[in-house]
């Protein structure tokens, strides 16, 4: 969605009939890039905001029901609040010039300049929501990181970082915690790390069943199924081996015809700007990310896009603002695990 508005007094004729093409390509570029998709469309949960900041709030699940005499009352239950997570919105701005010097000599070229720019100002809009979304994902060993100057928080509502191996329970009186961070043999395996498809198809099943075996705050067993597989754009081997055994219909790297269990069960996304410098993955259930408040975006001002003629230059100026939050309700939609064979700091054993 793009808001777009004229400054009051901008009277001169040739800035005038360049306001609605210009217009018309940012909203054009708008439609264009929203039906793309990218990074925050499939890893985020976008949601529209009129606040400051949005706050999650977690409760417990009630119980099984119980048994009654006949003519005897239901067994009272409750819920109680288990956490609470803000996630404030932050505003970025945007500026591009046509100076006045360009608007009086380049006649008629200065209409598909003004296009170009235009252009590029709504991408920039975009490439600031996927990237961010991106960067909030690919630091969140961390529990803030910064972004375009922006600090962002990047804990669970525990206060740990997304991405740790000691999350709490926030019922009152429970001592378990959780992993969703791990080390072991994911792409390579044995003395010299050979990368192979074994040892990811093993990872994997093992990683998705401890995605199913994610506790909620009673201790119970979530049970969702994992069905992402996200991995760093710089690790092209890693992505061959994803790509194989999930892209495989029967077992590989043997000759007794076996099916391949992970066949047609995972969504495979590589974000560019992860960029690693060992094998990671990390694994995610899209059902648990929507039912769990899991990766967030709030989108609180869109696109806001002015424009007016600057007295002491004669420049004319076009301006974008817009406000969003990212943020995670949860930590139990999502893992990390990455191809050690050595101890990693925040990490369990795989």
């Amino acid at each position: 969605m793009i808001i777009y508005s004229k400054s009051s007094g901008l009277n001169n004729a040739t800035i005038g009939k360049l306001e609605t093409p210009i217009k018309m390509v940012i909203e054009h570029e708008s439609d264009v890039l929203t039906k793309k998709g990218g990074i925050c469309d499939w890893l985020f949960n976008i949601e529209k905001s009129n606040k400051f900041g949005e706050t999650i709030i977690g409760q417990n699940e009630f119980d099984v029901f119980s048994a009654t005499e006949e003519g005897a009352g239901a067994e009272l239950d409750f819920t109680v609040e288990t956490y609470r997570k803000f996630i404030e919105h932050i505003q970025f701005m945007k500026e591009f010039v046509i100076t006045a010097e360009m608007m009086e000599d380049s006649n008629y070229g200065v209409a598909q300049d003004a296009k170009r720019r235009a252009e590029n100002f709504t991408r920039a809009y975009y490439k600031t929501m996927h990237k961010i979304c991106e960067h909030a994902l690919s630091s969140a060993t961390a529990p803030s990181s910064v972004f375009a100057k922006a600090r962002l928080d990047l804990t669970a509502p525990d206060g740990l970082p997304l991405f740790s191996d000691s999350h709490k329970s926030g019922m009152p009186g429970a001592t378990f915690t959780q992993s969703n961070y791990f080390y072991g043999d994911i792409f390579s395996s044995g003395t010299e790390r050979t990368l192979s498809t074994g040892a990811f198809e093993e990872a994997l099943s093992e990683l998705a069943v401890k995605i199913r075996n994610m506790k909620d705050e009673n201790g119970e067993a979530l049970g969702y199924t994992a069905d992402t597989i996200i991995l760093p754009g710089n690790r092209p081997m890693a992505e061959v081996i994803a790509k194989k055994v999930c892209g495989s219909e029967g077992a590989l790297g043997n000759g007794y015809n076996d099916i391949n269990l992970q066949f047609g069960n995972w969504n495979i996304i590589v974000m560019p700007g992860w960029q690693t410098d060992d094998d990671r993955v990390m694994i995610m259930s899209s059902e648990a990310n929507r039912n769990l408040s899991g990766n967030m975006f709030f989108n609180r001002v869109p696109l806001t896009v002015s424009n007016w003629q600057d007295h002491h230059t004669g420049n004319y100026i076009w301006a974008g603002r817009c406000r969003f939050g990212v943020g995670f309700g949860t930590f139990k939609h999502i893992l990390l695990a990455v191809d050690s064979a050595e101890a990693i700091s925040g990490a369990s054993a795989l």
